[in-house]
Order: structure tokens, then C-alpha cells, then sequence
């Protein structure tokens, strides 16, 4: 006992084991649901699902012990949520990034930029040159992004050539348990009841697989659910041949147990020792990245991805741990930024996006959690899951992280858009419509970003507020200008 009290500062800090332990075991609870989400976003840009979850898994075990031995925070990191749904549906073919190599390594350059910054003054500058109504609006945008990913990837919202999107085939059972679920989730988000409250998104993903798993075996038992070259497709009415998004089980599929070490092969230093990659391909991605002008769009949208969701987090989460002083600076800054911002240099590389601090992590508070310790407990649970894949790859069924990625977008709009005054300022009214209508029409962050900063600057110009455009800001935004403009211009040169 002594000797955690001497390593976490129970005393200190008035902590009791077993609050932290609770705490630990809980918090990882209520975001485990990253592991299979991620891998299956990731896995959507051609990288090896396994692998994926292995590192993810890895990774957040390694990320959250520095956080929780460096920093004594009660606060567990793992793969960012909008962020790894930003590297692999908004950098696109259109783009000019045509593998999943190309993404990561974008990634890797921005993470390297941002693990500078935050050691120097330029990551606090960063956050104090965009007006604070602008950082919500950008977050905003990556709220509604992931939310629209979310109802794509189960089927709610589907493509339709005429209308260019429209409600999916209510016939297909994964869709009407998706979105009973969705609503459900949600309604739990809301109850006065705080635990139920922090745990709604957990509890809305086992309902769901539970609900999913039954009844996808009634109908592969019934024949109406069959697999066709490995892939589990419909046999019934106008779905017939439509892959289900139904979880299936796993005992069907002969699972493999203990770490996968050949998927972590396919993803490790962005896949260069796979059978179906190399150094030599690597060289020429890199030289193709550096001559697409979107390389630049795409980097520093990362950086401001990234940024604000990790700075979002630790100042909720700190606040709620009491973690912040009488001038309301966070204790123990610097150690702090070193968990995110290694988290944020070493995962693509390694195989994954970026570790980053959860805001499920105030469930551990909630609950008691005030030190390292309950991390400590997370990280190894986090380490146990590594070899356990076939548990969870029941939660990588569209209609079950779909329930995740809706409910944790919502929360993010909630939370940056309940402070804006609407009424009192119509360039923010304008500047939040335009952002959020780009990022969801272009299926583009970057392009959500990029015009709701030029229509901040512009609207500020137009209704004489340009006092509120600082110099920074008219930089980033002909920074922007000059890469749409770029990206639309070299290709027309190169034909």
C-alpha cells in the first residue's frame, strides 16, 4: 500500500484504492468500444483489421501508462474518435491519396508537427489565435461528421443516384435494430441517473450485439442469412446477395486467440515488411505525397483535428478530476502533453491513429478515480485485449459501432455548440451553417474547416468586424484558399 501511495500520491491526493481501482475497471468499460470500432474503420481504408486491434490495443496500454505514471492524471488515451474517421473517409481517391500507406504517413507528419508544438509556446498559440465561438464550430463540423458517418455506415443513410442520399432499405433487420438502438443510446444519455448517464454508450452497444447476434443465428439458421465466399450475405426478397450488417458469431469463423502477429506484420511501419508492400513502394507514396498539393490541406487539418480534441479533453476531464488551480491553470501541464503528444508522434508508424485523452475518462472521475492508479488498471485490461480479438470482433458490425460513432458526434456538437449566442452574432450563425453543411456534403473535414475559417474572415470583413480577424487567422485562410485553389489547378496542368 505504501508503495502505491509513494507512486500515485493516494494520500495526497485524498484517493482510496478501491475508488481507483473502480474507477480504472469502469473507465475502460465505457470506451473498450474503441478497439473494434477503430479496426473497422481503419480496415474500411484497406488496412488488416487484427493488426489494427492489436496495436490500438497495445498502444493505448503504453500511451496511458505514461500518462499515468508521468502525470498521476486519472486520464486513459486511446485512439481518437473523428480522427481515425477523418484519415479514412475524408482523405480520399479525389485527393489524390490513393492507400491506406499515404493517409498513415500524412498522419505521421502532422504527429510529428504536433509533438513539436506542444513542446513549445506555438500549441498554446495555436488555441488562443482562433476565437473561442471558432474552435466550437470546428468541432462542431467533426461532431456532425462522424455522426453522418455513422448513419452511412449502417445503412440508415444510403447513396441513391438521383437524390444523391436517402433512407435505407427498412427491410434489412440491421438497420431497424441500428436505429432503435441509436435512440435508445441516446435516451440514456439524458437520464438524471449520472453513472447510466456515462455508461449509455456501452450499455447501447451490448443491447445492440446482443439483439444482433440473436438475430442474425434465428436467420442463418433459417437460411436466410448465408455465406457466400466468406462474406455473410441476405437470401430474402429485394436484399437478396446484400452483405449483412448484422454481427455474426464468432465460433462460426473458427476464431484465432493470443495477438496477431501477421496483421501486426501488414500494418507495422506503414506495412513495409507485408507481402504486399515495400520500401521501394513506400519511397514513391512519399514522393507522390510531397507533389499533391491536398498534402498540405490534409496536414493541417490533422494538426487542428487533433488539437482541439485533445485539448477539449483535458480541460473537461481535468475540470472534473479538480486537476485545474486558482487561475485556472491544469497542475503538471508539461507532463501532461507528454502522454497525447507521444501518443500523437508514434501510432501511425506503428499502426494506428492517434492516441489521444478520452472524455470517457470522467466516467473513472465520477466514480472516485483522482490519480494514475485507475489508469494503471485501464492500461492493463488494455493489454489483456490484445490477445482476446474473437470477443470483440462481434462489436465490429456496422449496425453496432455505428450506435458509437452517432452518440459520441452528438455529444461533441452538444458540448461546442450548447455556449455559442446565435442571436447576438450572425457571423457565427453563418460561419457554424457553412462549416457544417461542407463537412457533411463534401464527406470532408478538411473542406469544413477550410470554409467555415474563410467565412468567418470573410463575414467579419463584410459586417465590419475585421478587428475580430486576427493575423493568424487571415494566413490560415488564404493558406486554404491557396490550396482549393491548387488542388483544382496542378491536375488540369499535369493533363
Amino acid at each position: 500500500m505504501k508503495f502505491l501511495d509513494k507512486i500515485f500520491h493516494l494520500t495526497e491526493n485524498n484517493a482510496s484504492i478501491k475508488k481507483e481501482l473502480i474507477g480504472g475497471a469502469i473507465t475502460f468499460i465505457s470506451m473498450c468500444y474503441i478497439l473494434p470500432v477503430n479496426s473497422s474503420i481503419l480496415s474500411d481504408m484497406g488496412m488488416d483489421r487484427g493488426g489494427v486491434f492489436a496495436i490500438t490495443a497495445l498502444l493505448s496500454c503504453v500511451i496511458s501508462l505514461i500518462m499515468a505514471l508521468v502525470a498521476n492524471y486519472p486520464i486513459v488515451l486511446s485512439a481518437g474518435m473523428g480522427l481515425n474517421a477523418f484519415v479514412a473517409y475524408s482523405l480520399t481517391d479525389a485527393m489524390g491519396f490513393t492507400n491506406w500507406q499515404q493517409k498513415m504517413v500524412l498522419l505521421f507528419i502532422s504527429g510529428i508537427l504536433f509533438f513539436f508544438f506542444s513542446f513549445t509556446p506555438i500549441r498554446k498559440k495555436l488555441i488562443e489565435v482562433i476565437p473561442a465561438n471558432l474552435r466550437s464550430i470546428i468541432a462542431a463540423c467533426l461532431g456532425a461528421f462522424i455522426i453522418f458517418v455513422g448513419l452511412n455506415k449502417s445503412g440508415i443513410i444510403a447513396s441513391d443516384p438521383t437524390t444523391y442520399v436517402t433512407l435505407g432499405n427498412f427491410a434489412d433487420p440491421a438497420i431497424i435494430i441500428g436505429l432503435i438502438c441509436i435512440f435508445g443510446t441516446i435516451g440514456l444519455m439524458f437520464v438524471k441517473n449520472k453513472t447510466i448517464t456515462n455508461l449509455a454508450v456501452p450499455i447501447g452497444i451490448l443491447v445492440s450485439a446482443v439483439i444482433g447476434l440473436t438475430v442474425s443465428s434465428i436467420m442463418i439458421g433459417a437460411g436466410t442469412i448465408k455465406e457466400v465466399g466468406g462474406v455473410y450475405v441476405y437470401d430474402f426478397a429485394n436484399l437478396s446477395g446484400v452483405p449483412t450488417n448484422l454481427p455474426i458469431a464468432p465460433w462460426l469463423s473458427k476464431p484465432s486467440w493470443g495477438i496477431d502477429v501477421n496483421g501486426i506484420r501488414n500494418v507495422f511501419f506503414f506495412g513495409v515488411f507485408s507481402d504486399s508492400y515495400s520500401f521501394e513502394k513506400l519511397g514513391e507514396d512519399l514522393g507522390h505525397i510531397f507533389t499533391e498539393p491536398a498534402t498540405y490541406l490534409a496536414i493541417f487539418s490533422l494538426i487542428f483535428v487533433t488539437l482541439f480534441n485533445t485539448t477539449a479533453t483535458l480541460i473537461a476531464v481535468g475540470e472534473n478530476a479538480g486537476l485545474f488551480n486558482e487561475k485556472g491553470e491544469m497542475k503538471n501541464y508539461k507532463r501532461v502533453i507528454i502522454a497525447d503528444a507521444t501518443g500523437a508522434l508514434v501510432c501511425a508508424p506503428l499502426g494506428t491513429t492517434t492516441i489521444m485523452p478520452f472524455a470517457e475518462s470522467n466516467t473513472g472521475v465520477s466514480l472516485g478515480a483522482k490519480t494514475g492508479l485507475s489508469v494503471t488498471l485501464a492500461s492493463f485490461l488494455f493489454l489483456l485485449s490484445a490477445f482476446v480479438y474473437p470477443l470483440f470482433s462481434i462489436f465490429t458490425a456496422p449496425s453496432i459501432y455505428a450506435i458509437a460513432l452517432v452518440s459520441i458526434g452528438l455529444i461533441i456538437m452538444i458540448s461546442s455548440l450548447r455556449n455559442i449566442d446565435f442571436k447576438e452574432n450572425i457571423v457565427i450563425a453563418v460561419t457554424t451553417i457553412v462549416g457544417i453543411l461542407f463537412t457533411i456534403l463534401t464527406y470532408s473535414i478538411s473542406n469544413g474547416i477550410g470554409f467555415s475559417i474563410i467565412a468567418f474572415v470573410l463575414m467579419n470583413l463584410f459586417t465590419g468586424k475585421a478587428k475580430e480577424n486576427t493575423t493568424p487567422l487571415y494566413v490560415i485562410s488564404a493558406a486554404f484558399i491557396i490550396s482549393f485553389a491548387l488542388t483544382a489547378i496542378l491536375p488540369l496542368l499535369k493533363g
